[in-house]
């Protein structure tokens, strides 16, 4: 009929091919794993290891060359976090291990403790309570018994 309009479909977009590889950085940080190219430059994308100079390594999910997702940064002292990042920051649930063996598992935002936790003391003691940053008003003490 004059007139009428047919129904077109697009291509989907698939976007941009993940691929894997090394690749060394000008300041010898290194990252394996997963990545799109773009404008001649690689962007993290994925799943990836990104071992820096310093001996720190962070293992996990990538999003438009930052750490979001799922992870675990590693340092050389001892240090580690499990757990959400969002645009290279610790964001959501996760645990960070001090070198000395005390731990807080619990909600972050913006690197900080913030929100409802566990912290574990090196002498295996549980606190729990709210945490606000560096503050953690009325925390309780679990006993345990075993």
């Amino acid at each position: 009929m004059p007139g009428e309009k047919k129904d077109q479909k697009k291509a989907e977009d698939t976007g941009p091919t993940i691929l894997t590889g090394v690749f060394v950085f000008p300041n010898g940080d290194k990252y394996d794993g997963e990545y799109i190219q773009q404008d001649g430059s690689i962007i993290r994308q994925g799943k990836g290891t990104h071992t820096t100079t310093e001996g720190s390594i962070f293992e996990g999910e990538w999003s438009n060359d930052k750490m979001n997702g799922i992870g675990k940064l590693s340092h050389p002292s001892g240090g580690c976090y499990v757990g959400d990042f969002v645009n290279n920051q610790f964001q959501g649930h996760g645990q960070y291990t001090w070198p000395n063996g005390s731990s807080y598992e619990g909600d972050f935002v913006e690197n900080r403790l913030e929100g409802k936790g566990n912290f574990t003391d090196t002498d295996s003691q549980m606190w729990t309570g709210q945490f606000r940053y560096k503050a953690a008003p009325g925390l309780q003490f679990h006993l345990r018994l075993d």
